[in-house]
């Protein structure tokens, strides 16, 4: 079967050497979940790219969410124009001060499967 890109973190594999992601939909949710996790300046050629959501993490301002929604929403529309968000879903959980972010989404023009990132 043919591979689209290298799973990462890289692991080895038997068969192709390095784990691979097979599917356009993998491929979609790997960079998703990079640009997510990605600080504004820390990708050398390009210091714009990224959400931050470390940045987000401790802000206890009434309005991060729609903040953090507006930069995702942003970064998207910049650099991952083929995924459309379908949902955002915050989930506060005060006994354990977890706050998770639970994001639906699918890839245009491409079977249309919603598929969900979780932080």
């Amino acid at each position: 079967m043919a591979s689209y890109s290298a799973k990462l973190p890289f692991r080895q594999d038997s068969n192709d050497g390095f784990q691979m992601l097979k599917t356009i939909n993998e491929v979609a949710k790997q960079n998703f979940k990079m640009l997510l996790l990605t600080e504004p300046g820390e990708r050398v050629w390009d210091a714009n790219y990224g959400v931050g959501l470390k940045r987000f993490l401790f802000e206890q301002r009434p309005s991060v969410e729609n903040e953090l929604v507006n930069k995702i929403n942003q970064q998207i529309n910049a650099y991952l124009p083929y995924i459309i968000i379908t949902a955002f879903d915050f989930v506060m959980d005060d006994s354990e001060n977890l706050v998770n972010l639970r994001i639906n989404f699918y890839v245009d023009g491409f079977n249309n499967t919603v598929q969900v990132i979780e932080i």
